[in-house]
């Protein structure tokens, strides 16, 4: 089965999944941010992204496509980024999703991450230097917090940050970090052996000291390489230290800007898997008559297709919250923990509803089927959102 070639904006059938006419709510904006996405995955990335997966190689040439979208930069004004609206962001990263978790995953630790750390914590001179080239992906960015023994209980990072005459001295290990082997900025979260507080630093790399190496082995997003890193007497002037990056706090609200965005992923993983079981049921004929045919068959189709629903109106809820400035961390963790679920369910059904095809790559589905578990894991687990949200529901908070 091959994905369709004929742009979204032509293709009727491709807006079945839009089954409460959430497209009517899009101003032009958003609407051409979301066709041109589309028919970049439609007409680029479904056709050869299932060789990159299979190898697990970056697909490099698709990657510097983005920039010429004009999608780099999330919602950052100026400096050659993308200053997207809430919505028209979460679009895009749902479209890019829907073609491929690897590459929507890049764009989000480049831009979401890296990018936006500097925009939030850096100086305007900070901004200015590396911006603009990260922009037009002249620069690779990632983000160093996660750690061997630190996954959820990040703020216990043991990474240090120790002054050296004019500049620090880095020194710890980081896991799970996209882009990390191949990134020219490296923003490193390490803790000051002097006060305690949780810093940022962006260690540009090659840099003496600093090593990273791909994590083998790996069964989702295997088209984006995620690295171990190690930091041993890394030297960083203190002009690489983000200036307003004084506390966790500070990495949190970056964290918390992304969390919202992982709900559109998620939708993009699930429309992909729906749109996929639709199309086989339509086309495969058992018993003498197609799948779709079936009583069992469309009433799992139907629970899919509500389920799907269910996560558009989530992620059009919380891109009216954040434009309206009222999005809060709980309510984006909730989506989060919400969509990823259900996108879960929606890909396992569509795995099963393929049959024994379903465990093919030319059918999407298992790439996407694997790829949501990545999804469903990183910006905080289903059980730590969980507990998140019930602390703020009932005031009392069930860990530390």
């Amino acid at each position: 089965m091959t994905a369709p070639t004929t742009p979204y904006t032509e293709l009727g059938e491709s807006l079945g999944t839009d089954f409460f006419s959430v497209r009517d709510q899009f101003t032009d904006e958003q609407w051409e941010r979301f066709t041109d996405t589309r028919k970049f995955v439609d007409h680029e990335v479904l056709g050869e992204i299932n060789e990159y997966w299979e190898r697990a190689e970056l697909p490099w040439h698709l990657f510097r496509r983005l920039p010429e979208l004009g999608i780099v930069g999330e919602n950052i004004e100026g400096y050659g980024a993308a200053a997207m609206s809430p919505l028209a962001l979460g679009l895009v990263h749902m479209e890019l999703h829907r073609g491929d978790g690897s590459l929507g995953t890049f764009l989000g630790v480049h831009a979401g991450l890296a990018m936006k750390s500097i925009a939030m914590c850096g100086s305007e001179e900070q901004k200015q230097r590396w911006l603009p080239s990260m922009s037009t992906l002249e620069r690779t960015g990632a983000f160093a917090l996660t750690e061997p023994d630190h996954g959820s209980d990040s703020v216990a990072l043991e990474t240090t940050a120790t002054r050296d005459g004019d500049g620090w001295r880095l020194n710890g290990a980081k896991r799970w970090i996209g882009n990390g082997t191949v990134a020219d900025l490296v923003v490193v979260w390490a803790r000051d052996t002097d006060s305690g507080d949780v810093l940022g630093f962006v260690v540009e790399t090659p840099a003496e000291g600093y090593s990273a190496s791909v994590i083998p082995g790996k069964v989702s997003l295997r088209a984006l390489w995620q690295a171990d890193i190690t930091l041993e007497d890394v030297y960083v002037p203190d002009e690489n230290r983000l200036v307003n990056a004084r506390t966790f706090a500070d990495c949190a609200a970056v964290l918390a800007t992304t969390r919202s965005t992982c709900a559109w992923m998620a939708l993009g993983h699930a429309t992909a898997g729906y749109d996929a079981a639709l199309r086989y049921a339509k086309e495969r004929t058992q018993f003498g008559k197609p799948l779709a045919s079936f009583q069992i068959v469309q009433e799992r189709l139907v629970k899919m297709l509500a389920d799907l629903t269910g996560m558009q109106l989530y992620c059009m809820q919380i891109a009216r919250l954040a434009e309206a400035g009222k999005l809060s961390p709980t309510v984006a963790g909730l989506a989060k923990m919400h969509n990823t679920r259900t996108a879960r369910s929606i890909l396992s059904e569509a795995r099963d509803l393929l049959g024994g095809n379903g465990i093919l790559l030319e059918h999407h589905v298992v790439r996407h089927w694997a790829d949501i578990e990545a999804i469903h894991t990183f910006e905080g687990t289903e059980t730590i959102q969980t507990l998140i949200v019930g602390r703020d529901i009932t005031g009392i908070g069930a860990f530390s």
